[in-house]
């Protein structure tokens, strides 16, 4: 069921067909992003070689944990977002997001400030070789300014997806990745009137591709009049109020550690690979490049799950949480398995497009692939039983599982079992982290009371604040997209 400018009612209608819709182009979404990545380190390795590419690297890794840093804000806000629509509260919308963008421009400013200044430091932390760092700073500090609009970018289209709108995100999220793949070779070489700036050119086309699809996607709003627009009395909710705050803070910082955990997780586990030899380090990294595609349909359905089930948390329609989980469930179990199955029958001639003609590396990755793809129907089931929990407010919990999954589990088994299986330890780790991250989950699901908790911001002046906004036009449900 759709309402107003295409936004989709979460909460009523079959569950099924409104969940598949709704994940498809949050998957658009997310193939967008890799291929937008994948594309812009072709025209660095191309235009300006290895060291250029290293040193893009060595940036990238900095950025991650920026995002991993902000990505549970943004996560939190947007649980409180659906569950205030489920309920069909439009002011509280407005207040959690308005309470999010003040936290986030903060956020940003500091981040501009403080990355500009110690982006040496950090560089010189990270044991960038000397031949790589003029580059790998060039490139970063110029980063550090792109990375405000899409910070901000980012809340934005998790806030949309809160609404029941996950179609908008996808076509401004095609537009930036478009100009950004544009205007990387104009800047790197130069092209028509732009000036050659190397490296720092594949970073301004990323500031230039942030910013333009941040204003477009703000002047969309505002254009159809979306529900998470602010106007008049309304602006004063980017100053946010302490309640707020304190749940968005509170919430959201365990759901970024989670992303902190997975990346400290890979390079302890690249760590162990790099033992075995430079095919065998190519391998893993080819079989990386698929794996990256694979997990996407659950994240897809995690993150469509999520919405769905805040919503009706919401709105108090229980029945339907449990309805929607399982389906997420069915979902996950059909696109990963088919996509698992699919690569395993053409994971030659697919990483041959990274490997060439290495035979012996090909091999290496096929038999990765065979032995850690299957995993990923796990790790989608995990997805969406954590994305559930998490809708209502329950974040300690799949953090604490991720944790075990990813450290005594899966490194753990790895580093033990090196000595007699080899490298297969490592390989059989992550279906065996994905197995225990699923068993836990599960009974998490089942007897973890999570369904107990309260996600919901009240107190004695926001009570005072919704009382009077019932009396005013911002209150009334907007035409939403």
């Amino acid at each position: 069921m759709n309402a107003p400018n295409g936004r989709r009612d979460l909460t009523a209608g079959p569950i099924g067909k409104t969940l598949l819709l709704f994940a498809l182009p949050t998957l658009g979404s997310s193939v967008l992003q890799s291929l937008n990545g994948s594309i812009n380190a072709i025209w660095i390795g191309q235009f300006l070689g290895e060291r250029a590419l290293a040193a893009t690297t060595n940036a990238n890794i900095i950025m991650f944990l920026l995002v991993a840093a902000t990505f549970g804000f943004g996560m939190a806000a947007t649980i409180l977002i659906g569950q205030n629509m489920g309920r069909g509260d439009v002011d509280a919308v407005r207040r959690v997001l308005g309470s999010a963008l003040g936290l986030f421009v903060v956020i940003s400013t500091l981040t501009v400030g403080v990355g500009w200044l110690a982006a040496p430091t950090i560089l010189r932390a990270l044991a960038t070789p000397p031949d790589v760092y003029p580059l790998a700073l060039a490139y970063l500090r110029v980063i550090f300014v792109a990375m405000p609009p899409g910070f901000i970018a980012v809340l934005l289209t998790m806030a949309l997806r809160g609404v029941g709108d996950s179609v908008t995100p996808l076509k401004f999220m095609a537009l930036g990745s478009v100009l950004d793949v544009a205007l990387n070779p104009v800047f790197i070489l130069g092209l028509g009137p732009a000036p050659a700036l190397g490296i720092e050119g594949s970073a301004v086309a990323t500031l230039i591709a942030n910013s333009s699809s941040l204003l477009a996607m703000v002047g969309y709003v505002y254009a159809r009049d979306l529900v998470i627009r602010l106007r008049g009395s309304e602006w004063r909710y980017l100053i946010p109020t302490p309640a707020l705050l304190r749940t968005i803070v509170v919430k959201g910082f365990p759901m970024g550690l989670q992303m902190l955990v997975v990346s400290t997780s890979a390079l302890a586990m690249m760590g162990l690979v790099n033992r075995h030899g430079t095919s065998t380090t190519a391998a893993y990294g080819a079989a990386n490049q698929l794996w990256t595609y694979i997990q996407m349909p659950a994240m897809a359905v995690g993150a469509a799950v999520s919405a769905m089930a805040a919503q009706n948390i919401g709105a108090g329609q229980w029945d339907r949480v449990d309805r929607i989980t399982r389906a997420g469930l069915r979902m996950n179990l059909l696109l990963t398995g088919t996509l698992v199955l699919v690569l395993a029958l053409l994971d030659r001639h697919v990483l041959w497009l990274f490997l060439g003609n290495e035979a012996s590396a090909i091999g290496i990755a096929a038999r990765i692939n065979l032995i850690g793809g299957w995993g990923f129907i796990l790790f989608g089931v995990s997805m969406v039983l954590a994305a559930t929990v998490r809708a209502n407010g329950a974040v300690v919990g799949p953090l604490v599982i991720l944790a075990i999954s990813m450290f005594p589990v899966r490194f753990g088994l790895a580093n033990a079992l090196e000595p007699m299986l080899g490298a297969d330890a490592i390989w059989w780790s992550f279906p065996a982290g994905s197995l225990a991250s699923m068993v836990m989950t599960i009974g998490y699901y089942r007897y973890g009371g999570w369904r107990k908790g309260r996600m919901t911001v009240t107190d004695t002046t926001e009570c005072e604040e919704q009382a009077l906004a019932e009396g005013q036009p911002t209150n009334k449900a907007m035409p939403v997209g």
